[in-house]
């Protein structure tokens, strides 16, 4: 009898604390949906001037995030576009000029800590390294111009893949570009010392040059020296979106590079972006795009929610954020585009489209093997890859050719030189 009792006691117990789960479930689902609204709003308030209103709907929303999780989901998302909006309404005019800036040795570390985190850099570099390697087949004498050296993470599986390279490898040159060190150290040749020591164990004859530059149009293509007899591939991992800002005093920034990349001895270009539109001129369509674009991009760490890096790789994204959302001008410098705009710019610029192959695609599919969630999907699309998160693509692959004065830039390109 008194068993029987204890059993109803704990049932009903157990009972009002599902109960309870539900009440507060659906008091976070309210709080969460209102969180999402009030965001937009701000944003919108943003956008007309009316930074009073502005400040109010921040005080209010700081509110309620204390009502939801943030560790996880919306809660998380809100809590780093409150903070952003929070910048642009009150930081001082021009404090807020670094933030989110690629050119410092913490962001190094936490792009490093992102790297390992999540599939989406790993597939950058497994895909541009499977285009360049079959382009530089038949070829003896090779150079990389890589527009963002970051420790040099991409480097090794080029070289270990070179080393295997039927009838020996060629003599492979890199040229890494990267910010001056604030501490004195020359980062740049110590990755280089690094990745010569690797190109010695597997044989691979290697020179590495460093460049220093705090911003990718200070480069000059001199800097490169560039040799005629080179096949040359150039390497943009997440970095040409920097040089879109406008400045009215002097020409275009993608244009000046585009133009000297043009005139390299190009066999390859490999481009890698973030598949997004976060370079609209409305404050509040860049806002509303950027919410729903790092919403799903938090949605997939998730899923690797027990890595050990996830914290920083979130800070890596939350600097991202910081950027598109807190600065303007020449600061603003995460000024993401969407695939089907760098087709018609790169085009448009002298360069046609070359297929990435089916190598590419399955290197890309078993990378996401290494990775425990079934959300990350690998697509084609028209000749580039891309990787995306239950159906929405976040991060594009693609390559390029520089077209010889007087050609059509038409069609895509396999790795045979044929028009597909």
């Amino acid at each position: 009898m008194e068993h029987s009792l204890s059993q109803q006691q704990n049932q009903n117990i157990s009972q009002h604390q599902q109960n309870q789960l539900m009440v507060v479930t659906a008091l976070e689902e309210d709080s969460a949906i209102r969180l999402v609204h009030m965001l937009m709003t701000c944003a919108e308030s943003v956008q007309r001037g009316e930074l009073a209103l502005a400040a109010s709907l921040i005080e209010n929303m700081q509110g309620l995030l204390t009502r939801v999780n943030t560790g996880c989901g919306i809660g998380k998302v809100a809590g780093y576009f409150i903070n952003a909006l929070s910048r642009r309404i009150f930081a001082p005019a021009g404090s807020i000029s670094g933030v989110g800036s690629c050119y410092t040795y913490e962001n190094e570390l936490l792009y490093h800590h992102y790297y390992e985190a999540c599939p989406y850099l790993k597939f950058a570099h497994f895909t541009a390294n499977q285009a360049i390697l079959e382009a530089f087949e038949g070829h003896d004498c090779v150079h990389v111009v890589d527009f963002n050296l970051m420790h040099g993470l991409q480097w090794p599986a080029l070289i270990q893949a070179l080393a295997l390279r039927p009838g020996g490898p060629p003599l492979l040159r890199l040229t890494g570009i990267g910010p001056p060190s604030s501490d004195g150290r020359d980062s740049l040749r110590e990755i280089g010392l690094r990745l010569a020591d690797l190109a010695r164990s597997v044989n691979v004859r290697f020179a590495f040059r460093g460049v220093a530059a705090a911003r990718l149009e200070d480069v000059k293509p001199w800097m490169l020296q560039v040799n005629p007899k080179e096949a040359v591939a150039v390497n943009s991992i997440m970095q040409l979106h920097k040089l879109l800002g406008s400045d009215p005093t002097r020409n275009p920034a993608i244009d000046i590079v585009l133009n000297w990349i043009r005139n390299l001895n190009l066999k390859i270009m490999t481009a890698v972006e973030q598949e997004a539109d976060h370079n609209q001129s409305g404050f509040l369509d860049r806002f509303t795009e950027a919410l729903y674009y790092y919403s799903t991009m938090f949605d997939s760490l998730e899923a690797c929610a027990h890595h050990p890096e996830k914290v920083l790789a979130e800070m890596y994204i939350q600097r991202e954020i910081c950027n598109v959302v807190s600065c303007e001008g020449s600061a603003r410098v995460e000024r993401h585009e969407p695939l089907a705009k760098w087709r018609t710019r790169l085009t448009g610029a002298g360069f046609r489209p070359l297929h990435l192959g089916s190598n590419a695609f399955k290197q890309a599919s078993m990378l996401l093997t290494l990775f425990s969630s079934e959300g990350y999907s690998v697509e084609e699309n028209e000749g580039c890859l891309t990787l995306g998160w239950h159906s929405r693509p976040l991060i594009a692959a693609s390559a390029w050719q520089a077209v010889p004065d007087g050609e059509p830039a038409l069609g895509v390109i396999d790795n045979n030189g044929a028009v597909l």
